[in-house]
């Protein structure tokens, strides 16, 4: 028989402490009569509890990776201090201010307090905990070290977050000054051109040819401006759309951005870094390389790395050496090839993988500080190519005009 879940809400309260001082505050919990009695045990009296009132404009914000990513380093820490499971929950749901999370460990909760184990609790969650999340939780389950495994999970999950973080900002910043530059140009095409045409007109004499083409430039945009806007809103989400339906697509797309100048080594390098992190951590959790190999495939984030796992997962479950499958794919650098011989030969696989991790993460974080220092003078030239190509374009004339008296 199933165990219903009982709604968390948060409320506010008002009281006094021992010495009668007013105080307010808000804490979750099931019902008002359970925060009165929390209160109490904390020697404050209450005077009024009452459910915080939500607005009709807000939004309960998603679950993110980086909220699993610390509910998984406080479990750790919370296990290693010797605190039971149910017990670690309910902490950790108080310290979260996200209803959403908060709402997550009660569920899971549940689900252990009717009788199933922490793994099963997490695999009817796939959209906050993925396979290999469940699969490290199940190994450390089944050998009793779940206290460690987790521990291994948060500081994977922890890279894993750090890695995609630098990577969205080296790839976010460029785009968004670009984008905010295109908007500044079409405000002066729209706007300022066709005032300074209106003044030209009464020049009676030839205008540069310079000129000449950003007046027809603003004229198309004024033109053509809406549809335009409109055709570029519709390819992106055509892209999106095809992104996300499209194996085919997704795999055409990954394909091109290993070969992009700037970009490619960026990503080469951080799927490496994610390949030996997730199998280093698999394999050291006691799970069969076969079996981690399954896991890892998609975790590297790119489907031409995905396909080649998938390729070594084959080679190895036939009897063939990881690093011989890894050569034979010719997706991954000769160093980590190399490293991971070596781990074979000594019995040391795991660590010679977390070295591997290590040292492209490191690469990854050089690159990053590389290219943002490197983008800051570009996009000032872009910024100076728009902007002072339009003010030179429109003051031309005038400065022609001054040289004629």
């Amino acid at each position: 028989m199933a165990v219903k879940a009982i709604k968390i809400s948060v409320y506010l309260w008002e009281g006094t402490d021992r010495q009668g001082s007013p105080l307010r505050g808000e804490l979750s919990g099931h019902s008002p009569s359970l925060i009165r009695a929390q209160l109490r045990k904390q020697g404050i009296i209450p005077t009024r509890v009452r459910k915080k009132p939500r607005s009709l404009l807000q939004r309960t914000p998603a679950i993110k990776a980086r909220d699993i990513s610390l509910f998984t380093r406080q479990l750790a820490t919370l296990f290693k201090a010797g605190v039971p499971l149910l017990q670690a929950l309910d902490i950790i749901a108080e310290g979260f201010d996200h209803p959403n999370m908060r709402k997550l460990m009660e569920d899971l909760k549940q689900d252990i307090a009717a009788g199933s184990s922490f793994t099963a609790a997490l695999r009817k969650r796939p959209q906050h905990f993925d396979d290999l999340y469940c699969n490290l939780v199940d190994a450390g389950e089944q050998a009793g070290a779940l206290e460690t495994l987790l521990e291994r999970v948060a500081t994977y999950k922890e890279k894993s977050e750090n890695l995609k973080t630098r990577i969205r900002k080296a790839m976010t910043y460029p785009l968004a000054v670009v984008c905010v530059a295109l908007v500044v140009t079409g405000i002066l095409l729209v706007k300022v051109v066709p005032q300074f045409q209106s003044m030209f007109e009464g020049f009676g004499a030839q205008l540069p040819v310079f000129t000449q083409w950003v007046i027809a430039l603003s004229e198309f945009v004024q033109q053509w401006g809406w549809l335009l806007l409109g055709g570029l809103a519709l390819g992106v989400f055509g892209l999106r759309q095809a992104h996300r339906r499209s194996p085919r697509f997704r795999q055409w797309l990954d394909v091109v951005l290993l070969k992009l100048p700037l970009v490619a080594p960026l990503l080469y390098k951080s799927a490496v870094a994610r390949y030996a992190r997730t199998l280093s951590t698999t394999f050291a959790a006691g799970v069969p390389l076969v079996e981690a190999l399954g896991s890892v495939a998609g975790a590297t984030g790119n489907r031409v790395f995905k396909q080649a796992v998938k390729r070594i997962r084959q080679d190895v479950a036939t009897g063939m050496q990881l690093h011989f499958s890894m050569r034979a794919c010719g997706v991954f650098p000769g160093m980590a090839i190399q490293m991971t011989a070596i781990g074979e030969e000594s019995g040391n696989l795991d660590g010679m993988l977390e070295k591997v991790a290590i040292h492209y993460e490191a690469e990854v974080d050089t690159l990053v500080d590389t290219l943002s220092s490197l983008m800051e003078p570009a996009i000032m030239v872009v910024l100076g190519t728009l902007v002072g190509g339009l003010v030179v374009a429109m003051y031309l004339p005038i400065f022609q005009l001054g040289t004629a008296i």
